[in-house]
């Protein structure tokens, strides 16, 4: 993979006031949001789908607890990330390379949580292991893990769809995500009903925390500040056969999942672990999906303990 320089860091409007944003050397802006401790060891979030940078908000207790800085970025197209037609799995490897260097890091690690999974996935096949130093990823969504669609056995009646429209039937999947981003966007109350009918009693307990419900759906609902394209083109690399191998990815990676999340079971991660020689198993009883959350302290200390934070 190729190595990036330092970029300018600026600042543009967002949901949460002046969002910080890198520029890339092809003049693309990433918009991300840091909390924890500033001074700590480097973690580059990847949030999940639909979800934006303000889903650093969720984490921010669990980093700061564990002396981590944790910086979550905005995937290209969702929240104030500009949009990428090319987006790839190594690109965005690319792009987490860059931000590194954006903030003065060499070493870091990366997290990633349910749609956000794959993607930390793939910064352990792609980048430098000497400056990687830590991958844990949460929950994935492990849709195309071995092969287009590989996960529909154990999906969701609605992921399984997402899956079938991503592949036959283009139109009707963007349509799709464009309905999810309205109800996230402006009906709010019925948008976190709903996510709280499709999770378990774990997650429900969770969800129903005002300063956790509330921090979600506003992650959401800034995911498609310009439209839902790039929560799609995002989405659609995920269903189809990964560009990367799992097989093929030796260097230590945690995988951590909850034992009863309703949203991604845990055969299609247990699968995908048992294939990566690198991979650490980290089942959790009883979780369900939001275990990044509810499960936040135990995560970050191991990050923590693997980057060397004081």
């Amino acid at each position: 993979m190729s190595q990036v320089t330092l970029k300018f860091i600026t600042f543009r409007e967002g949901a949460d006031g002046m969002a910080e944003v890198v520029t890339t050397p092809d003049g693309r802006h990433l918009a991300y949001l840091e909390v924890g401790d500033p001074h700590g060891p480097l973690v580059l979030h990847n949030h999940g789908g639909p979800s934006s940078r303000l889903e650093a908000r969720l984490l921010a207790g669990s980093a700061l607890k564990n002396g981590l800085r944790l910086v979550c970025v905005d995937r290209p197209g969702m929240g104030q990330s500009s949009a990428k037609k090319a987006h790839s799995y190594a690109g965005w490897a690319d792009d987490l390379v860059t931000v590194a260097d954006a903030l003065g890091q060499r070493e870091f690690g990366v997290t990633g949580w349910s749609e956000g999974g794959p993607w930390a996935l793939a910064a352990a096949a792609y980048i430098d292991p000497a400056r990687l130093r830590h991958v844990s990823s949460i929950a994935p969504g492990s849709y195309g893990a071995f092969g287009d669609n590989s996960a529909a056995l154990y999906l969701s009646k609605v992921d399984a769809l997402g899956g079938t429209l991503a592949l036959h039937f283009t139109l009707g999947f963007r349509l799709m995500y464009a309905a999810l981003g309205l109800a996230a966007k402006r009906f709010r109350t019925s948008f976190s009903k709903q996510i709280r009918q499709s999770v378990n009693d774990y997650d429900r307990e969770l969800l129903l925390r005002p300063e956790i419900g509330e921090g979600f759906a506003d992650s959401c609902a800034e995911c498609f500040a310009h439209g839902s394209g790039g929560l799609v083109r995002d989405a659609e690399l995920l269903y189809r056969r990964w560009a990367f191998d799992v097989k093929q990815i030796e260097r230590p990676v945690h995988v951590w999942q909850g034992l009863d999340d309703l949203l991604v079971p845990d055969p299609i991660n247990k699968a995908v672990a048992d294939a990566m020689p690198g991979a650490v198993w980290n089942p959790v009883e009883g979780a369900g999906h939001f275990l990044a959350v509810g499960a936040g302290d135990e995560i970050f200390a191991l990050a923590a303990e693997e980057l060397g934070a004081p």
